[in-house]
This record gives structure tokens, C-alpha cells and sequence, in this order.
């Protein structure tokens, strides 16, 4: 039994186009929530030394290439990796890494600068979304990050990220010598 557990999510995961939820996954499956968040921990640990991975937003989880993996596949389709990210981008993204969910107008009193062209930037790369809208005045949307950031960066789960805590004493240690 559980085998046809992994074997089934497997599956699922493989034909997926977008992540999906372990309540998804347990109702299509019939099986047990418990049962489901099993078999997903033991096939991310089953693909941590293989050419997939299983990778996770929250309660979301999608089957991905390995990261290390990439110049070969970019090699086999001809194609090269996407562009590097712009010094704005790349502190943009990490605003909402950080402070998510959080809206343009959070996002520009953080940056000092406009936001919008790199906002959209980052929505056409898929490494932010809108994750809904804030209960004030005008209900702007709220942007978070998205499986693909996680993918793009080569993580398995957020959890990897460095905390926010830890990445300002780094930096008050490299400042200090």
C-alpha cells in the first residue's frame, strides 16, 4: 500500500502543470492526509541524489529538474537560462522574500524608487505572484514569491533561505572589518 501511495503521487506530480496541494493530492489519491505528507517527505529524500527534485511552497509541492543539472539540460534544448536578474530586481525580490505579503506601494517605501517595471519583470519570470489583496483603502494586490523563485534559486523549500536576522549580522560583521 505504501508504494502505490508514492507511485500515485508520483504520478500526479510528474503530469502537473502547476504545484498542487497535499489536500489536492489526497483527494484525487483517496488517501490520507498523514499518508500523503509521508510519502511526499520520503520521495524528497528518495531525490535528493537524483536528476529530480521534489520542491515545496507551503502545503504545495511540484516535481522539478535538479539544479545542478541545468547546464545539461540547457545544452540538450539548445537554449540558454534565462538572463541574469538586475541589481533592482534582485533587491526587489528579496524585499518580498522577506517582508511577503507586501504590496507595490510597502515594496517602494522599503527600495526608495519606483517598483513597477520590476514588479512586472518579475511577474513574466514567474518568481513572484499576486497573492491577493489587502483589507485597506483601494485593496492593493499582495505579491509573495512562487515555486519557481524557489527552482530559480536552487533551493528545495523556503526553509533554506538564510533568515532576515542572519543576513543583517553578516553584513554588520563585513561592515565592521
Amino acid at each position: 500500500m505504501e508504494k502505490d501511495v508514492k507511485k500515485n503521487l508520483e504520478s500526479l506530480l510528474f503530469v502537473a502543470e502547476k504545484p498542487v496541494s497535499v489536500k489536492e493530492l489526497a483527494n484525487v489519491t483517496s488517501f490520507m492526509v498523514s499518508e500523503v505528507q509521508t510519502a511526499l517527505n520520503e520521495l524528497e529524500k528518495e531525490y535528493e541524489n537524483r536528476g529530480i527534485r521534489l520542491i515545496r511552497k507551503g502545503e504545495y509541492f511540484s516535481i522539478v529538474t535538479a539544479p545542478e543539472c541545468g547546464e545539461i539540460i540547457c545544452k540538450y534544448l539548445n537554449e540558454e537560462l534565462r538572463h541574469d536578474l538586475s541589481q533592482a530586481a534582485l533587491e526587489t525580490l528579496a524585499v518580498i522574500t522577506y517582508k511577503q505579503p507586501l504590496t507595490r506601494v510597502e515594496i517602494e517605501e522599503i527600495r526608495g524608487v519606483n517598483s513597477d517595471q520590476t514588479l512586472r519583470s518579475l511577474l513574466v519570470r514567474g518568481l513572484i505572484c499576486e497573492i491577493g489583496r489587502k483589507e485597506t483603502i483601494g485593496r492593493p494586490i499582495l505579491y509573495g514569491t512562487t515555486m519557481e523563485f524557489i527552482q530559480y534559486f536552487g533551493l528545495l523549500k523556503e526553509d533554506e533561505l538564510p533568515r532576515f536576522d542572519e543576513l543583517k549580522l553578516f553584513r554588520e560583521e563585513d561592515e565592521a572589518s
